[in-house]
């Protein structure tokens, strides 16, 4: 087992990628593992992709965009790759060979084209491989974003090799600039397809939506010949505390996965990491989990939990005249926006709420523009791009913007505005919407389009993890230049900003629209949700209206030591929630089941709104 993530030998880099669902514990196993290898003597580096970091908060230190040596343990050492910080140094490497030999206008013409929505993650890549090129550690081990942008990066370099001709001028910059990257990026890209250099392990927990994502995301890296060579399974309920019937039908559901995902991925090998009774965070917790998962020492982290005076969850109650007007149209259409951390249970969530309306008598349409959702095993039927009904539901309607049906119609609709012009011109635009931010667009103008539909009363929007939804809201900023073809740029520009400027303008309206954050009584997911909603309020303008407490320990359940100590933890989280987030509260209990086909849906509407919601 642990030569997938030990060097082979000495001056050999071992490359190690963790991935998976948002909120699996991706982050914990990965600086678990980074603390085992430096115990070991290895120089490790641990650098994480995640548009929403964590680390900081996980060796309770500042981090930041720049390699940092980890306190009270030698050998370890960790960066977080700031998105905005990366484009400015990928913008001025670009730019820095052509001053001495440009003017400043075409200087400003190429820092336009860098202006592109693409070259943030052009830029996140550029930084990730500059690990790869040039290693000075005996391992690097890569904690990358929720799955369906980790794939999106490593697909990047692939949609280059069109655009990176001597003459091309792409929206990442001028060819020939870009010549001497593509090298470090092929090379890059062959270090992930060769098992002796690179480990890809994903984390994934005991749930039927994580399978499904590690299955998906298993397909597509194989057809950019990557293969998983580990699973960690994280979060197994411990036998000795289900003592009731409630966490026995838990664990028997939980084996029911497990042997899921033991049928799907025989062939691999599997490490299983049980749920504790408190976060695994700081250096003794983490470790503990190492020397668990890589030696198998079965000791507990020991972890203090607070003294202080808990708040009883029974306190924390939910204002149904608040809750109803928060949730109803009041104005025309009523929009709400589910987001969160990943694994939070956004979809859970925005699924309920929109079955609750629609059989309240509101049309409701539920979309998704998260690139892993599992709409479609949550209600049990296909989802399509276009809004489809839900079967046995009078009111229901839910959609996907599948990112590349996007791109097709938004190539289509491009290319008929230019169906007169001359054939250079044609030529040029089909060019353009060949490169890697064109997908990234498409999906944009699509989810804008949905506030043009006048048929529903309640539109739900479940969003992706909340660091890939704060950069969907900010792209329009760095429109302008993307199709630069004379007039057409200045009429497709000026279309597409007025209706940003109008969608905008609908999200800060609290008559028109609901922006609910989604986590659970935990720090990471909680601080993190915290972050993005100020970041939203700063730069966008728009608030959080409600908050969404999911996976609460019953009371009347889980009587034992253990199960009471991860209450108290909830307990103080609670408090905290209520500290940071001065909005009424969504309380979501944890349930025997994952809610899955429209019965269960309404068990958990009914528990979570009440019938006397709505009368």
């Amino acid at each position: 087992m642990n030569q997938l993530i030990e060097p082979k030998q000495k001056g050999e880099t071992k490359f190690i990628f963790f991935s998976g669902k948002g909120g699996v514990g991706k982050s914990t196993m990965s600086c678990a593992t980074a603390v085992w290898l430096a115990k070991k003597g290895y120089k490790t580096l641990l650098v994480t992709t995640d548009p929403a970091p964590n680390l900081s908060d996980i060796f309770s230190q500042e981090i930041g965009h720049k390699i940092t040596s980890i306190n009270n343990i030698e050998n370890l050492f960790a960066i977080e790759i700031n998105p905005d910080a990366a484009s400015e140094e990928y913008r001025e490497r670009i730019i820095a060979p052509m001053r001495k030999i440009l003017d400043e206008n075409n200087i400003q013409v190429i820092k336009q084209q860098l202006n592109s929505p693409c070259v943030e993650e052009v830029a996140a890549f550029d930084k990730f491989i500059e690990f790869m090129d040039d290693p000075q550690y005996d391992v690097v081990i890569f904690d990358t974003a929720p799955t369906g942008h980790t794939i999106r990066l490593l697909e990047l370099p692939r949609g280059w090799s069109s655009t990176l001709e001597i003459s091309a001028s792409t929206c990442i910059g001028p060819g020939a600039s870009l010549q001497s990257a593509k090298s470090k990026y092929e090379k890059a890209i062959s270090y992930l397809q060769d098992d002796a250099k690179t480990s890809f392990i994903f984390v994934l927990k005991p749930e039927y939506s994580s399978l499904l994502e590690t299955k998906r995301s298993s397909d597509e890296l194989s057809k950019l010949g990557i293969k998983i060579n580990l699973l960690i399974i994280n979060g197994i309920l411990p036998e000795e505390v289900c003592t009731d019937e409630f966490f026995k039908k838990k664990k028997e559901d939980e084996q029911k996965i497990v042997q899921k995902i033991n049928e799907e991925f025989f062939c691999m090998q599997k490490l299983f990491y049980p749920l504790r009774d408190s976060e695994v965070s700081g250096l003794e917790s983490l470790k503990a989990a190492g020397n668990f998962l890589y030696e198998g020492k079965r000791e507990d982290a020991k972890v203090e939990l607070s003294n202080g005076i808990l708040e009883e969850t029974s306190q924390l109650k939910t204002n149904l005249k608040e809750l109803y007007d928060l949730l109803t149209p009041l104005n025309g259409t009523r929009y709400i926006f589910f987001t969160g951390k990943g694994g939070v249970g956004k979809s859970t969530i925005a699924c309920t709420t929109s079955l609750y309306l629609a059989e309240k008598g509101f049309r409701t349409l539920i979309l998704t523009t998260d690139p892993a959702s599992h709409l479609h095993d949550i209600f049990g039927q296909k989802i399509d791009h276009k809004p489809t009904k839900i079967k046995g539901v009078d009111n229901l309607f839910a959609a996907r913007i599948d990112q590349k049906k996007a791109l097709e119609d938004y190539k289509e609709r491009i290319m008929a505005v230019v169906k007169d012009k001359d054939k250079d011109t044609r030529k040029s635009v089909e060019e353009d919407l060949n490169s890697p931010c064109a997908e990234e667009m498409a999906a944009f103008e699509k989810f804008i389009n949905y506030f043009e539909l006048k048929s529903f009363d309640i539109i739900i929007f479940d969003t992706a993890p909340t660091g890939h939804t704060l950069r969907l809201l900010e792209l329009p900023s760095d429109w302008k230049g993307f199709i630069d073809i004379g007039d057409l740029t200045i009429e497709t520009s000026d279309e597409t900003k007025n209706k940003y400027a109008n969608v905008i303008e609908t999200m800060r309206n609290k008559e028109k629209s609901t922006f609910v954050f989604v986590m659970y009584p935990e720090y990471t997911p909680i601080i993190e949700a915290w972050r993005a909603s100020e970041e939203l309020k700063r730069q966008v303008g728009i608030e959080t209206a409600l908050v969404a407490i999911n996976y609460l320990l019953p009371q009347d359940f889980g009587k034992n030591k253990f199960l009471s100590n991860r209450r108290k933890q909830q307990e103080k989280y609670l408090s905290e929630i209520k500290q940071r987030f001065k909005t009424p509260k969504l309380v979501v209990p944890l349930l025997e089941r994952e809610p899955k086909g429209l019965d269960k849906l309404r068990e958990l509407g009914r528990t979570v709104f009440s019938d006397r919601l709505i009368e």
